[in-house]
């Protein structure tokens, strides 16, 4: 008769078995590292130079050892990076809370609730999204002109939020359809209304895919240049729109133009950065798995 030390010891050798067998050296992985390290290092070169002057930033062969400054980052703040940095966080926020307002329950509706001719509707939705954006620029021109929104960071929000929510409702909808549509039966029968059983029950269960919209959105919305450049002047100017001031006929100041890109990039690290746990599950399942 075995005790429970022999037991646990028995039961516990396959699996310390299989961990030692996990840590042993694999080629992938360090492929798998030295392609990370490869995508990151344009982003950490230019963390670096925004560091240096503007002589060791063009020097050749580029200097690895020099004194920091932070004379880059006074220079960015003096151009007035403020009100384009202020117009690109209230654009990419407001668009992105509108697209999950409205892409969460359309993408409800069409999966755990669907309605009549849903692939139609799922195909509109992305036809949306087939007609260059070179293409509708002169109508957008001539529309948001005649409604005296041109420069005007409201009209930025709306587009945003149009480009954005054909796709927040696709991936929505993938990240439904994981939910077991059991669990709404089951609450109703135990008397939850539909509006308490989705708060209650669905949304805390596709969080993670809600999480990894709104990440996506925040990207495309921040990045967006088209828009901004074509319809924007002084008063709406976002950052992508911003960081063209530093591209001179006279010369490329690269310091200044690595700490204004460092600035106009730090925003969307950090919400990916206070975001990856619910991100990495998001992104483990539905759209993109």
């Amino acid at each position: 008769m075995t005790t429970t030390a022999e037991r646990t010891t028995t039961t516990t050798e396959p699996e310390i078995k299989r961990k030692k067998k996990s840590r042993a050296f694999s080629p992938w992985g360090v492929v798998a590292w030295i392609a990370g390290l490869a995508f990151f290092f344009p982003v950490f070169w230019m963390v670096l130079t925004s560091f240096k002057r503007e002589a060791d930033a063009a020097s050749t062969p580029p200097k690895l050892f020099f004194t920091p400054t932070l004379d880059q980052y006074g220079e960015v703040f003096n151009q007035g990076i403020g009100p384009a940095m202020l117009n690109s966080l209230f654009a990419t926020g407001i668009s992105t809370l509108l697209v999950l307002l409205l892409g969460v329950p359309a993408a409800f509706a069409l999966s755990l609730r669907p309605v009549r001719k849903t692939q139609d509707a799922l195909f509109f939705f992305m036809s949306t999204k087939m007609l260059p954006i070179v293409a509708a620029i002169l109508p957008l021109y001539v529309i948001v002109s005649n409604i005296g929104l041109l420069d005007n960071i409201w009209a930025l929000v709306v587009l945003y939020t149009a480009m954005n929510l054909p796709i927040a409702v696709w991936m929505m909808r993938s990240f439904f359809l994981e939910v077991p549509a059991e669990l709404l039966e089951a609450a109703s029968l135990d008397g939850a209304s539909l509006w308490r059983a989705v708060r209650e029950v669905i949304l805390p269960l596709v969080s993670p895919g809600i999480a990894a919209t709104a990440l996506i959105c925040v990207i495309f919305a921040w990045n967006e240049f088209f828009f901004a450049v074509n319809l924007t002047a002084v008063n709406a100017q976002t950052m992508p729109v911003y960081l063209v001031g530093f591209i001179a006929g006279e010369g490329q100041y690269w310091a200044v133009l690595s700490a204004a890109a460092t600035m106009a990039a730090l925003p969307v690290i950090l919400c990916g950065w206070f975001a990856q746990n619910k991100l990495v599950r998001g992104l483990s399942f539905g759209a993109i798995k």
